[in-house]
C-alpha cells in the first residue's frame, strides 16, 4: 500500500499518474470526490487508486462514533493489505488531503471528521509500505 497526502490542490493526483506511469498503466481510478465506493470488487486491475480517501472518511464519521469508525477504517486497509498480497504486482494507491493544518473547526461534526481523519491517516501510514507528502507538486518520501 501506499500512502500520498499533501495539501488541497497541491498535486498530489498528478504525482501518483505519473509516479506509477498510470497513461500506460491499466489501473482503476476510484473517487470520494465523485461519491464512487471503496467497497468494490478489484480483482481485474493491479493498481487500485483510492482519491479522496477524506470524503470516504467524513461518511464513516457521520455514520459512527470515531473509536467504530476507525475500527471500520482499519478493517478496510486489512482487506486492502490482503488483496494486494494475493499476486504479485498488486499495488493500492491512497490519497488523501492534508485537513490537520490550519484553523480548527467550529462546528463539532467538522472537528469530528478532522480529528478522525489524522487518526486514520495515522492507521494508514503505519501500515503502507510507503508514505509520501506532496506539496506544491514536490514529493518528499516519509516512509
Amino acid at each position: 500500500m501506499h500512502f500520498v497526502t499533501g495539501g488541497a490542490f497541491n498535486g498530489k493526483s498528478k504525482w501518483v499518474t505519473e509516479y506509477y506511469k498510470l497513461k500506460e498503466t491499466p489501473h482503476l481510478w476510484i473517487s470520494g470526490y465523485r461519491n464512487e465506493s471503496v467497497e468494490i470488487d478489484f480483482h481485474p486491475q493491479l493498481f487500485v487508486i483510492l482519491e479522496g480517501i477524506e470524503i470516504f472518511l467524513k461518511g464513516l464519521a457521520a455514520q459512527h462514533e470515531i473509536n467504530i469508525a476507525r475500527e471500520k477504517w482499519q478493517m478496510l486497509l486489512t482487506e486492502w493489505s490482503k488483496w494486494e498480497n494475493e499476486a504479485q504486482g498488486r499495488q493500492i494507491i491512497l490519497i488523501g488531503t492534508d485537513m490537520n493544518k490550519g484553523i480548527v473547526p467550529i462546528r463539532a461534526e467538522d472537528r469530528k471528521w478532522r480529528d478522525f481523519t489524522g487518526w486514520a491517516y495515522q492507521d494508514t501510514a503505519r501500515l503502507s509500505e510507503r508514505t509520501d507528502v506532496i506539496w506544491y507538486g514536490i514529493s518528499r518520501r516519509i516512509k
